[in-house]
């Protein structure tokens, strides 16, 4: 599996060592069973971004220290130059970029993700975490599926929704797709 995936994992794993979190409650709080949640410390398996985030807000941490392992530490402003977002990529398929990972105390998170094309025949996984989330399609074509509902985005569209309800994404047309993503 992909070291950052690895990498994440030994941060969850640490997480909850330092706050001497039970394992089963670790899982409750993710709402996957023991069994699951241990495979996600493992490192063995992919640990979705939506995972991540209600993980950090139940434990009162920064969602970029989970991801990239960076504490944040500007309070007045912070400045992400062109490409120079921290980044993780947590398959071949996703790539995230924090925008705002050196900013303590954020109220959103503001991510430039790529989704590369998958095989057409592939479904679409679907996530949820507490809060909304609001996609900016910068190129590129995306299919976004919330609750049942298929939307097709184009360059320039954009959408706000809440993300509490099942969600998920996959790039159109055999070509990646950008797009700014603020969880909120």
């Amino acid at each position: 599996m992909n070291e950052q995936i690895k990498q994440i994992a030994e941060r969850l794993a640490g997480l909850r060592d330092a706050l001497e979190i039970r394992v089963e409650d670790m899982a409750k709080t993710c709402n996957v069973s023991t069994e699951e949640y241990l495979r996600l410390e493992s490192g063995t398996v992919d640990i979705s971004v939506s995972l991540l985030h209600t993980i950090a807000q139940t434990y009162g941490i920064e969602l970029t220290v989970l991801m990239f392992g960076d504490e944040p530490k500007m309070n007045a402003y912070f400045v992400t130059r062109k490409g120079k977002g921290v980044a993780v990529e947590r398959t071949k398929a996703y790539k995230y970029q924090s925008l705002a990972a050196g900013f303590t105390k954020r109220k959103a998170d503001p991510f430039m993700v790529t989704v590369h094309p998958k095989p057409e025949d592939e479904p679409i996984y679907l996530n949820t975490h507490a809060g909304q989330e609001y996609n900016y399609v910068i190129s590129g074509r995306l299919l976004l599926r919330i609750n049942g509902k298929d939307l097709v985005l184009e360059e320039g569209d954009s959408i706000y929704f809440n993300s509490e309800l099942p969600h998920g994404m996959k790039a159109l047309d055999g070509n990646k797709v950008c797009f700014l993503a603020i969880i909120l």
